[in-house]
């Protein structure tokens, strides 16, 4: 049982990447870190404890976080970062099976995790939940149509959520990266129902997002603003980790919806993907 002052905080998807930076950064700044994976301990020294955890398994998010108030007697921060990806494809693409898989990890996942650890922090009268979204939470991402759902489902619940426990001291943010660089996009799930329809399309999007990612913000910039988030006494629902990020938050905000529109299609260059495919034979009816 936890007798000192120490915060504990209790991070998902913490094996690399985003989950892993922001369990270090917490651990350096003073909090006693649980760091969670399918696979739990690993090799390789951390600072950090790491635990075996599936979020899409209700056994195994209980167990997750029993043990944590078995140890420490609370938990005071929660961090929701597991997640994955379907590579760039169109959204028909993907089956039913595959839209509901990222939905359970994405979002569902988080949920389950919120109501595990919610309970706890109700009856210690205090606790953060920082749920990591991303700015396609508030922008399309065409060739990503499932990932950007996720996402936009994370933006909705968090901002809900804080309105219902911010009376009960406990505060609920979401950070929103842009590009970073991790392992993440390296473990792309194929989409499972490709259709040659998409196939150039595919192949543009991709060769741009890799583009973009030889520019990408390291993990550990998403990780200090996860800890500013965690450390601000009247925390902001929503925080934009890095520069991209903010400056996409603020065209999102100020500028004219056509011209976000224009831009997003010019910047993944979809029209001139349209303009390369031969014309449709039109069909009377």
């Amino acid at each position: 049982m936890n007798t000192t002052n120490t915060p504990i905080a209790l991070v998902t998807g913490a094996s690399s990447g985003i989950g892993e930076a922001t369990a270090e950064r917490l651990a350096k700044a003073g909090y006693r870190v649980y760091g969670t994976s399918r696979r739990g301990a690993q090799g390789g020294r951390r600072p950090f404890e790491m635990l075996a955890l599936d979020v899409t398994s209700d056994e195994s998010v209980e167990a997750a976080v029993s043990e944590v108030i078995r140890r420490d007697g609370r938990i005071d921060l929660l961090v929701n970062n597991a997640g994955f990806g379907v590579a760039p494809a169109g959204a028909e693409e993907s089956s039913m099976d595959q839209a509901r898989s990222i939905f359970e990890t994405n979002f569902f996942g988080l949920v389950r995790m919120t109501r595990a650890v919610v309970p706890h922090m109700r009856r210690q009268g205090n606790g953060r939940i920082i749920n990591i979204g991303s700015v396609l939470g508030f922008l399309p991402m065409p060739y990503g149509a499932l990932y950007a759902a996720t996402k936009h489902a994370v933006e909705g619940y968090s901002e809900s959520l804080d309105h219902e426990l911010r009376t009960r001291g406990i505060r609920v943010s979401v950070i929103e990266p842009a590009y970073t660089k991790t392992p993440f996009d390296a473990n792309f799930m194929e989409p499972d129902a490709k259709l040659d329809e998409y196939r150039e399309a595919r192949a543009g999007v991709t060769k741009r997002v890799n583009e973009v990612m030889t520019t990408a913000e390291s993990p550990g910039v998403v990780a200090e603003t996860v800890l500013k988030a965690a450390s601000a006494a009247h925390p902001k629902v929503r925080y934009a980790a890095g520069k991209l990020a903010n400056r996409l938050r603020l065209l999102r905000r100020f500028a004219p919806a056509g011209l976000v529109d224009a831009g997003i299609r010019k910047d993944l260059r979809l029209d001139a993907v349209a303009a390369s495919q031969p014309p449709r034979t039109a069909r009377a009816f």
